[in-house]
């Protein structure tokens, strides 16, 4: 089970419509947004390709910490590239960062584009004013805030997604800020993009 989830709300056709692959371990073919793609190095290293823009034969995987475990243990790179390669011993370690750096770098576009409201007063001032609006995608929330604040914030925007993967100072890095516990994205790409990078970082966080 994922710690965490963010509920999606994509229609039917859009989901038909989504590129598929087929993951390396498991043999099914899943939605390319559910898998993580790697590529075989100049050194026979496997490679975490998180942008999907390394050259070479993409080989890809299920966003789970115990799907990449398992490919690992059981040769499934090797198989699938045909040829013997170097596994390095943190590629988990290494997915996860790169995923989680990639979601900070979301939040980060999203406040530089002023589609971001950060601050826990802003946010109950935007999701008062706006919900009729519509005008919240994707509820964040430092893992280390106070519970309390968080109900606050979920009771003004029910139904909408609500992240909590990162720390106070991790969110605040993002926005070149010291601390940041509480934001909301509103609706568009920004927000479809983080609800979709986060889901799998939450397969992979240990």
């Amino acid at each position: 089970m994922r710690p965490f989830s963010v509920r999606r709300r994509r229609s039917k056709l859009a989901k038909n419509k989504d590129p598929q692959r087929r993951c390396i371990q498991s043999g099914q073919t899943y939605p390319k947004e559910q898998l993580v793609r790697f590529v075989i190095g100049p050194d026979s290293a496997v490679v975490p390709d998180i942008a999907e823009r390394l050259p070479g034969r993409g080989l890809w995987l299920c966003a789970r910490r115990d799907m990449i475990e398992k490919a690992c243990a059981s040769g499934a790179f090797s198989k699938a590239a045909r040829a013997k390669v170097d596994m390095p011993e943190d590629l988990i370690n290494q997915v996860e960062d790169l995923l989680r750096r990639k979601c900070l770098e979301i939040i980060g576009l999203a406040r530089r584009s002023g589609q971001m409201i950060g601050g826990f007063e802003k946010v109950k001032a935007h999701l008062s004013a706006g919900m009729k609006d519509r005008r919240a995608g994707l509820l964040i929330a430092a893992r280390d805030g106070s519970e309390e604040s968080r109900r606050k914030i979920s009771a003004l925007a029910p139904g909408v997604p609500l992240i909590k993967l990162f720390s106070g100072k991790e969110l605040g890095a993002a926005v070149g800020r010291e601390r940041l516990v509480h934001a909301v994205i509103e609706p568009g790409g920004f927000a479809d993009r983080l609800i979709s990078e986060t889901d799998r970082l939450s397969g992979l966080a240990g």
